[in-house]
């Protein structure tokens, strides 16, 4: 009897002790990575503004070349929606909606993941002109992890994993442009 309340005890804080940490976690995570073109800011801009466009530069895009791609409204308006589904679970299902344009500064995505996982989170590109043939571009990332959910994100190292598939895509992005 005494082996089954230790047992017991050490069940209890292990599932304890990581439900208290996850109370002192934050649910809010993000991630950015920025990068500097060697393009005029207006041509960065319209192109990058076509959510189309990121199947040639995005990392999940070439994560899954034969993935499902399903489009609704005029690109590179507000209201454009770009929604993928893939087999690779690492890609999933989701789209995203352009939900706010500053021309020449600033998209504004909603992001909704329905596979393999459910969550809506916000993302956003930046475009900054350093002078007349350079433009920093910053591609952004800003979700939210309920608790007890919360405690994967330092685990996961979510915002180096996320920012690492920004940088790339920023870089697949630079070459494209620089051509």
């Amino acid at each position: 009897m005494k082996i089954l309340k230790i047992l017991g005890i050490i069940v209890l804080i292990l599932i304890g002790v990581p439900l208290i940490v996850a109370l002192f976690v934050p649910t809010d995570y993000g991630a950015s990575r920025a990068i500097v073109i060697d393009r005029p800011l207006d041509e960065v801009y319209d192109f990058a503004k076509y959510l189309k466009n990121q199947n040639q530069y995005g990392k999940w895009n070439l994560m899954d070349p034969e993935m499902e791609h399903y489009y609704e409204g005029e690109d590179g308006t507000v209201g454009f929606v770009s929604g993928w589904k893939s087999d690779n679970p690492e890609v999933g299902h989701g789209e995203q909606e352009i939900i706010a344009m500053q021309e020449g500064k600033r998209i504004d995505f909603e992001l909704r993941f329905f596979d393999p996982f459910e969550s809506t989170d916000k993302a956003y590109m930046t475009f900054s002109e350093i002078d007349a043939g350079q433009t920093e571009v910053a591609w952004g990332f800003d979700g939210k992890m309920a608790y007890p959910m919360n405690l994967m994100v330092p685990m996961m190292g979510m915002e180096e994993m996320i920012g690492n598939d920004f940088q790339t895509g920023l870089d697949n992005l630079k070459r494209l442009l620089e051509k």
